[in-house]
């Protein structure tokens, strides 16, 4: 027996202004996210570019194609009614930050790591007043409290959006400053994707790529940059 899929039942997608924000319809259908909730943002640019991925649909309906869609609909249905539990998990990201675990060997990989890495725990310390630790080999190192309550309340500037746009380009590459960066401006997304990467390029160089890992690695890329898109999108008045 064949899965049965979503079908496409409409002809076009459109934005309407509501009390609350823009709400997109489906003909004359408001769109609804899984949980039946109503599908409104508050900014127009965003929700059009919601329907553009519901009008962009062929004869069957593809979620993967919909990466707006989805973060619209986690932002509605699950950021926004546990904001603080969100950013409480994200802000623990600053105890294991990616850029304060460095390697001790080889000599190459440790220069690689600093001359990447160094500038932006610089930004950090001097911008967000959050001075990280680093530590070099295997050896856990415990942060400064008062750094990670630091940490933890740049989070509270943000919308249910802008949370969620956050999640990705935080939990992907394993650091919060590096999330931080990028929807402060300091680096895109791309650039922050390298930089995750610093360790497992350098061993590319050594061994070779693996396919499995080179798609995987792929997905994460491509799904850090929907969430800056999302981001940009979602700051457009």
């Amino acid at each position: 027996m064949s899965e049965w899929k979503a079908r496409r039942f409409w002809k076009t997608a459109q934005v309407r202004p509501v009390e609350t924000g823009f709400e997109i319809f489906l003909d004359d259908r408001p769109l609804r996210t899984p949980g039946k909730q109503p599908l409104v943002l508050p900014v127009e640019g965003l929700a059009r570019a919601v329907a553009q991925e519901w009008d962009a649909q062929q004869d069957v309906i593809d979620p993967n194609s919909m990466p707006l869609t989805r973060a619209a609909n986690s932002a509605i249905e699950k950021v926004t009614p546990q904001f603080a539990a969100v950013a409480d998990m994200l802000a623990e990201y600053g105890g294991t930050d990616l850029l304060s675990y460095r390697a001790d060997q080889p000599a190459e990989l440790v220069r690689r790591q600093a001359e990447a890495w160094d500038p932006l725990v610089d930004w950090a310390a001097r911008d967000l007043r959050a001075p990280l630790r680093i530590t070099h080999g295997v050896i856990p190192i415990a942060q400064d409290p008062q750094v990670l309550a630091c940490l933890r309340r740049h989070l509270d500037d943000l919308d249910p959006l802008g949370l969620t746009a956050l999640h990705d380009l935080v939990t992907l590459p394993g650091s919060l400053i590096l999330g931080l960066a990028v929807v402060r401006g300091r680096i895109d997304a791309t650039e922050a994707f390298r930089l995750s990467r610093i360790d497992e390029d350098f061993q590319i160089e050594r061994w070779g790529q693996d396919e499995e890992a080179q798609a995987a690695a792929e997905s994460r890329r491509t799904a850090m940059l929907n969430a800056e898109r999302l981001w940009r999108l979602s700051r457009l008045s």
